[in-house]
């Protein structure tokens, strides 16, 4: 059971706007949540449903899972004091 990525138009002009060297460790990160949605480490984002965050260094991706379409949505990416707001 394998889950397909999307993006939301936000997270991907945020990812594109990361350095290059950060998103070289950021995308292995996401191309791995097909595989295990919810892997070590992931928290639930509280008060907003279905959304978790998984931590890469000092930045956060925060993502979707939406478990009868099989499709995770990242909805934001960012360094760790600026995606929270």
């Amino acid at each position: 059971m394998s889950y397909s990525i999307t993006f939301s138009t936000a997270a991907a002009r945020s990812f594109r706007k990361l350095p290059r060297d950060i998103q070289t460790r950021i995308a292995p990160a996401i191309d791995a949540l097909m595989q295990e949605p919810r892997p070590a480490g992931c928290e639930k984002i509280s008060g907003i449903a279905d959304t978790y965050r998984i931590r890469v260094g000092n930045y956060r991706i925060l993502y979707e899972i939406h478990d009868r379409m099989l499709i995770i949505r990242v909805v934001d990416v960012g360094h760790r004091r600026e995606i929270y707001r």
